[in-house]
């Protein structure tokens, strides 16, 4: 699921950048909300567990620290950086800072939302049964009414922090707690999560187009049907059977493991791949264009996970015991 999602989110930048219009291609950037949703399904399914912060943080860190650095430093575009912008990536709050987001990196907003939502988590998670129901009961009305508290703010653009993305996330919370029940899903699954392109061919119809900014109610719409995205296509994989299909196949496994440095890495070779093929930005050649952002963004994300996101993670929760082990293993 996490390599259909990944794959899902570089199609879209493909699709912007090639000036590849369509309404289905435009919204395919809702496998956000399916990373999100599915996040907060995996976290919260088992409760709270030790050390958790501390994992997070060697899932996370190393490879993109990494990343931002390499993209820093090869970019062209990057040449002008201010110190505010190159440190806003390097602590990953270019949201909430005015031009935070910068060439090869944009994407990153997202993983900026990620966090926080894992900053908090613990809290949501230690609370009972009623309460975490009242929390999102709660929670959930707040975040469609922030982008009406912020409009006409110019600083910085308030309607992608955190609390627009609530619903998102509370997707998988509600899976978690359905799961919990003993609910579960035993119809077919990929009619199910098919129904998820008409819905976002309806939000790509609603619009605006591009980077156009949304109006408070077309923004509550885009969250609204992203929401629905994502319960369509994580729900009945999350309460369904153990997948035994096209998900289990060596070939997915192998991407899901990769997705989330193909994640990081996907906007950098896309904008290196525009002069490689001779190709001007928002030129065409949408196929073309995908093809070798794709084959460049695996071969990259393999790299990626191999020499740093699994000895990274090992390195930090060495720090942590005051030892730094030499077997292999991988993030969680």
């Amino acid at each position: 699921m996490r390599a259909v999602a990944a794959l899902g989110i570089l199609t879209t930048h493909v699709a912007f950048q090639t000036a590849t219009y369509h309404p289905v291609l435009e919204r395919l950037d809702y496998f956000v909300a399916v990373f999100y949703a599915l996040s907060a399904f995996l976290l919260a399914r088992g409760g709270l567990r030790p050390g958790y912060y501390r994992r997070r943080l060697a899932r996370l860190a190393p490879a993109y620290l990494v990343c931002v650095a390499v993209v820093l430093a090869s970019l062209p575009e990057l040449a002008g950086i201010s110190w505010s912008q190159a440190l806003a990536q390097v602590f990953l709050v270019q949201i909430y800072v005015p031009d935070g987001l910068v060439a090869g990196l944009t994407q990153m907003w997202s993983l900026c939302v990620e966090v926080a939502f894992y900053l908090v988590l613990p809290l949501y998670l230690r609370l009972s049964t009623p309460l975490r129901t009242l929390a999102l009961a709660l929670s959930i009305p707040a975040s469609l009414a922030w982008p009406w508290l912020v409009a006409g703010v110019d600083a910085v653009n308030l309607q992608i922090w955190p609390p627009s993305y609530v619903l998102w996330c509370a997707v998988g919370l509600i899976l978690a707690e359905l799961e919990r029940l003993g609910i579960r899903y035993r119809g077919p699954r990929w009619p199910v999560a098919a129904l998820g392109l008409p819905v976002a061919w309806i939000a790509g119809v609603l619009g605006p187009e591009g980077l156009a900014h949304p109006s408070p109610a077309q923004f509550n719409a885009r969250i609204i049907l992203g929401a629905a995205f994502a319960a369509l296509i994580v729900a009945p994989f999350a309460l369904g059977p153990r997948s035994r299909g096209v998900l289990a196949s060596p070939v997915a496994v192998a991407l899901g493991r990769w997705s989330y440095s193909l994640f990081l890495w996907h906007v950098w070779v896309l904008a290196l791949v525009f002069p490689v093929l001779g190709v001007p930005v928002f030129g065409g050649h949408f196929a073309l264009v995908w093809a070798a952002t794709v084959a460049g963004s695996v071969a990259l994300a393999y790299v990626s996970y191999e020499l740093v996101e699994v000895p990274g993670a090992r390195l930090v929760r060495g720090w942590r015991h005051g030892r730094f082990p030499l077997n292999s293993d991988t993030p969680n």
